[in-house]
């Protein structure tokens, strides 16, 4: 389980919270920012994170609405998200980093980095709908038509949550029981599944126009995807790739939704790989070579 702190911003909203440092604290590395999706919380990345800190400084966070973060005013949108995402940067005092998301943390990452190349170092897009028009799973098909996700999201949070939770993971594969505990703590509290519906619709009313910020990102990117996602198969992954200019493709062979877990090791080897070459990259002003890779992956370029 990730250590976690609150931040209570001036309106009185609480944030929670863990940032992560191997090392000396005053010892100057990048930052990266991890998103989750749902039914999930920052718990979600309690493998991965404490990986990626031997390299970097890692801020985790349950969005504003999920998790044990109070809920904010205002939409539900990615591009929304993204703008909260700016003002907890802000209060975090991160001025730069690069932004890991995955499932509906991957929408607000791309449209952040769209907005804010200044503030972007790079962004790693994982498992996530970013094209509308592609094809999900059935329960993905479902959880999309408005009224239908609003009544099974109040009334059937158990078998959402479950539901989840076997297909998320490759059979036989389960999360500890104290990270569970917490991943539906906050997923059964009626508020946090109110604003995922609103979240929910937000999203689906504005999946058609995210292309249009995908194709306005300059900065650094890699797309980072399951091969055996099947919520979002990989071809959201090479469209989405053929979209930003310049960015990676990796498909990793046999990863599910939530590979980040129990793939950790090998997801954080890539996020590392790709990184440092974009740092050598900023700071040689040359241009590099794809980094090699695992042989569970591979790799496109463009």
């Amino acid at each position: 389980m990730l250590t976690t702190s609150i931040e209570t911003f001036p309106s009185g909203a609480r944030l929670r919270l863990a940032r992560l440092h191997e090392g000396a604290i005053d010892a100057p590395r990048p930052t990266i920012v991890l998103l989750h999706g749902y039914p999930d919380n920052l718990q979600i990345f309690g493998e991965l994170a404490p990986l990626l800190a031997r390299t970097l400084d890692v801020v985790v966070l349950d969005w504003p609405g999920m998790g044990e973060s109070d809920a904010w005013k205002g939409g539900a949108t990615p591009s929304a998200m993204a703008e909260r995402l700016a003002a907890i940067l802000d209060r975090l005092s991160v001025a730069r980093c690069y932004v890991l998301g995955i499932d509906m943390g991957g929408q607000p990452a791309l449209v952040f980095a769209s907005r804010y190349p200044a503030r972007t170092r790079g962004v790693i897009a994982m498992n996530s709908l970013v094209m509308g028009d592609e094809k999900t799973s059935w329960e993905i098909d479902l959880l999309r038509k408005f009224g239908f996700n609003r009544l099974v999201l109040r009334n059937l949070p158990t078998v959402v949550f479950r539901r989840a939770e076997r297909s998320f993971f490759p059979a036989g594969v389960r999360l500890p029981d104290d990270v569970r505990d917490d991943l539906w703590g906050s997923f059964r509290r009626d508020e946090v599944r109110e604003f995922i519906v609103r979240m929910c619709a937000g999203y689906q009313a504005t999946l058609s126009r995210l292309p249009i910020h995908y194709g306005r990102i300059k900065v650094p990117t890699l797309v980072l995807w399951g091969g055996n996602d099947r919520h979002f198969p990989p071809v959201h992954a090479e469209r989405l790739h053929k979209s930003v200019a310049g960015a990676e493709l990796t498909i990793v062979a046999g990863g599910e939704h939530w590979m980040i877990w129990n793939r950790a090791p090998e997801i954080a080897a890539r996020i590392e790989s790709f990184v440092a070459l974009t740092e050598s990259r900023v700071n040689s002003c040359a241009p590099i070579s794809p980094a090699p890779v695992s042989t569970s992956l591979r790799t496109a370029t463009e």
